[in-house]
């Protein structure tokens, strides 16, 4: 029997702990997200995104992989990748919150049951965003990113300079 490769469950451990656990940055987006009001969330720190719009952000590029894994076509524009949803309470933060983790979800179950093959494939249809785990890498590399983001203007809103 060949020795099958480990690379699938070390990317999906990594989008895991991005997600709900420890990795190298010491921050993960539920922690840091947990006890972030709604006001906060909507609060703009002029130039800034919200940490909504982040969220958001991050959230539409797991929608757009997702269908990628599971075998539909790359249909996404970073023109609307910022066009979050009116969160108008607290209630539709929490819902959309919900609905960001699901989907987070999801996408680590479709990862976990991808072939390494797949790995160097062509991801979407006409090549110009290179192989699945550029893709998936970058997919994660860009939530950390902006994971950063949403860290500091927490920061920021909650201990304001004098």
């Amino acid at each position: 029997m060949p020795n099958q490769s480990p690379l699938i469950p070390h990317v999906v451990k990594h989008f895991k702990e991005f997600h709900y656990g420890v990795n190298w940055t010491w921050a993960n987006l539920n922690e840091t997200l947990n006890d972030i009001t709604w006001d906060e969330a909507t609060h703009q720190i002029p130039p800034l995104h919200t940490i909504l719009a982040l969220t958001y952000h991050i959230h539409y590029y797991y929608v757009v992989a997702t269908k990628v894994l599971k075998g539909g076509p790359l249909v996404g524009s970073d023109k609307v990748s910022f066009d979050h949803p009116e969160v108008e309470s607290e209630a539709d933060w929490q819902a959309l919150i919900t609905e960001i983790f699901a989907q987070a979800d999801t996408f680590i179950s479709e990862l976990s049951q991808m072939d390494e093959q797949t790995l160097w494939n062509q991801f979407g249809s006409d090549g110009k965003y290179g192989d699945y785990y550029r893709n998936i890498m970058g997919t994660l590399e860009h939530g950390h990113y902006h994971l950063g983001q949403i860290v500091i203007i927490k920061k920021l809103l909650r201990y304001p300079s004098s």
